[in-house]
C-alpha cells in the first residue's frame, strides 16, 4: 500500500500531538514531531515507544513492525526541518491568533503543494485559514482523544478548502486505521455539535430539581443504554473541558436556544469540582471509583390500590399486560373509582398537565414512562406531580417493582427524563443534515465512534418513531414555551410521511 502522506509533520507534542504520531508512524509515514519545549518531544517519543513495547508483549505488533515504527517516529529541532512534508498537522493550544501564525510560518517553510491541517475541536477552519496564500491547501483533520483507541476523524473542509484535499485525509485516515467523516465548517463540526443535547438537557432537567445526578445516569443508562450517564461522562472529560465546548457551541451560534449552557456546570467549574480528575465533581471519588448514592428503598405496602389507566396512555395495551403480570387489580370503567391510583403515560407533557386535561384527581395520579417497551428497558420511571399523595406515590412504587424491576420515581417533568434526552439527541442531528453539515451516513458513525452512544442519533429516533419525538418535542414546547423544542424540518417532514431520518433525498 502506497501511504498517502510519506512524510508528516505534527506540531505540538501533547497527547494529541503524541498519539496521532503513534497511528501514523505505525502506518508507515515517516513522522516529523515538533514542540516549542524540546524535552516535550523526547517525553512524546519515550512515552509511545513504551506504548509500542507494550502492544509487541500482548502480540498486537511484530519485533519488526515495532522497529520500522520507532524509526518512523523522528524529532524535529525546528519548523524548518518541516520543509519536506507533504502533511502538516497541527496539535497545540486552542487559540485563533497562535495557530495562525504558526500556519503563516508553516506555509512559507511546506511545499506548495502541501496540505496544512488543524486539530482543532472548536475554533473555526476558515478563519485559521483566513490569512494563508493558500486556504485552498487547508482543513480541519480532527482526531479524540485517545487518538489510538478512537477510531473516528473528523475532516473538515473549510470554504476555500479544495475537494482533492479533503479526499486525501480521508484516504490517509483509513491508511491509518481510522474511520474518516466529511463535516463542514460549522460550531462544533459533528462529534461535538450532536454531542450537545446529552448534557445540555440533563442539566436543565436536574436544575428543574427533577431528580437528582444519580437518578438522571441511571435512567438514562437503564432505558436507553448508554454506557454511562451525562453526569458521569461530565465527570469523566472534566468541566474544565466540557463546559467550555458548551459555552463555544452556544456563542458561535449566536445564542441559539437548542444549545444553551448551564449555571450549574459554570458554578462547579469555577468552584474546581472539575470531575473523577481532582476527585470531585458532580460524584466524589475514592481510588478513582465514583462513590454513587444508594437507592432509594421499595416502599412497604400492605395493601395496594385498584388500578385505573387513562384511555389516551402511550403503549396502554401494554401497560395494561404489565398491570395484570404484576398482579395489580385494573378498573376498566370510564372513570377511576374514588379509591384508585391513576396512571397516565404522556409523551411529552407533565403529570400535572394530563391530570388537569382529562379532569383527574391530582392527588391520586402518577404518571410512567412507557417510550421504550417495558420488555426493552432495565427501569421503570414513575413521575408525582405536586399534589400527588404519598401513599399513591409508594403504592405505585411498590407495584411496579414487584417483578424486581428497578424503579425510579422523580418529580413532574414534561417528557420525564428519558423523552427529554432522546427527544432533543435526536432533533439536534436532524438539524445538523437539514443543514447540511454532514451526511447521515458520517453523523450516525461519528457519534457512536466518538461519543459511544448505543445508536448513532437518527437510528435512535427511528427505533422510537419519528412521530413520537415529534410529539414529545411538539408537547414540550407547550409546556416550557421554550424555542429549543422547536422540532426540525428535517424530522418533522420526515415524521409526517414515515421515512427514516437516515432517508437523504437523491
Amino acid at each position: 500500500m502506497k501511504i498517502m502522506y510519506p512524510v508528516l509533520g505534527i506540531v505540538g507534542a501533547g497527547a494529541m500531538g503524541r498519539g496521532i504520531a503513534q497511528i501514523a508512524a505505525q502506518a508507515g509515514s515517516t513522522v516529523k514531531l515538533f514542540d516549542m519545549q524540546a524535552d516535550a518531544v523526547t517525553t512524546a517519543r519515550n512515552t509511545v515507544f513504551a506504548q509500542w513495547d507494550k502492544l509487541a508483549e500482548k502480540g498486537r505488533l511484530s519485533a519488526e513492525q515495532v522497529g520500522a515504527a520507532k524509526a518512523n517516529l523522528q524529532s524535529a529541532t525546528s519548523l524548518a526541518d518541516l520543509a519536506d512534508c507533504q502533511l502538516v498537522v497541527e496539535a497545540v493550544v486552542e487559540r485563533l491568533d497562535v495557530k495562525q501564525a504558526l500556519f503563516a510560518e508553516l506555509e512559507d517553510i511546506v511545499a506548495s503543494t502541501a496540505v496544512l491541517a488543524t486539530n482543532t475541536s472548536s475554533l473555526s477552519v476558515t478563519a485559521i485559514a483566513a490569512k494563508l496564500k493558500r486556504p485552498q491547501q487547508f482543513a480541519g483533520f480532527h482526531f479524540f482523544n485517545p487518538v489510538p483507541l478512537m477510531k473516528v476523524v473528523e475532516v473538515i473542509a473549510g470554504l476555500k478548502t479544495a475537494p482533492a484535499v479533503s479526499a486525501d485525509l480521508a484516504t490517509y485516515a483509513k491508511q491509518m486505521g481510522h474511520t474518516p467523516v466529511q463535516a463542514q465548517d460549522t460550531p462544533g463540526f459533528i462529534v461535538n455539535h450532536a454531542g450537545r443535547g446529552y448534557g445540555t438537557e440533563a442539566l436543565r432537567i436536574v436544575g428543574e430539581n427533577v431528580a437528582d445526578f444519580a437518578t438522571i445516569d441511571r435512567i438514562l443508562k437503564d432505558q436507553i443504554g448508554f454506557k454511562l450517564g451525562p453526569f458521569e461522562l461530565m465527570d469523566l472529560t472534566a468541566l474544565d473541558v466540557s463546559h467550555p465546548v458548551m459555552e463555544s457551541v452556544y456563542r458561535q451560534y449566536y445564542e441559539e436556544p437548542r444549545y444553551r449552557p448551564s449555571v450549574i456546570t459554570a458554578q462547579r467549574l469555577a468552584g474546581g469540582m472539575l470531575g473523577k480528575k481532582v476527585g470531585e465533581g458532580f460524584y466524589r471519588y475514592a481510588d478513582g471509583v465514583a462513590q454513587m448514592p444508594a437507592e432509594p428503598p421499595v416502599p412497604t405496602v400492605a395493601e395496594l390500590p385498584p388500578v385505573w389507566v387513562s384511555p389516551r396512555a402511550s403503549r396502554r395495551a401494554e401497560l395494561l399486560q404489565l398491570l395484570k403480570d404484576l398482579g395489580a387489580k385494573i378498573e376498566t370503567g370510564s372513570a377511576p373509582s374514588p379509591a384508585a391510583l391513576t396512571l397516565v403515560a404522556p409523551l411529552g407533557f407533565d403529570v400535572t398537565t394530563v391530570a388537569v386535561v382529562e379532569r383527574l384527581d391530582p392527588a391520586r395520579t402518577v404518571g410512567i414512562d412507557m417510550l421504550v417497551e417495558d420488555a426493552a428497558t432495565k427501569r421503570r420511571v414513575l413521575a408525582t406531580n405536586p399534589a400527588t399523595r404519598i401513599d399513591m406515590r409508594d403504592a405505585a412504587h411498590a407495584l411496579f417493582a414487584r417483578d424486581g424491576k428497578p424503579v425510579s420515581v422523580i418529580r413532574d417533568s414534561g417528557g420525564f427524563v428519558s423523552q427529554r434526552v432522546v427527544a432533543t439527541i435526536v432533533n439536534i442531528a436532524a438539524d445538523m443534515c437539514q443543514q447540511g453539515i454532514c451526511s447521515p451516513e458520517d453523523l450516525e458513525t461519528a457519534v457512536t465512534l466518538g461519543l459511544g452512544y448505543p445508536l448513532g442519533p437518527l437510528a435512535m429516533g427511528d427505533r422510537y418513531g419519528p412521530t413520537n419525538v415529534l410529539e414529545v418535542l411538539f408537547n414540550l414546547q407547550t409546556v416550557y414555551g421554550d424555542p429549543r423544542y422547536r422540532p426540525s424540518p428535517w424530522l418533522r417532514r420526515r415524521g409526517a410521511i414515515g421515512l427514516s431520518l437516515r432517508h437523504e433525498e437523491k
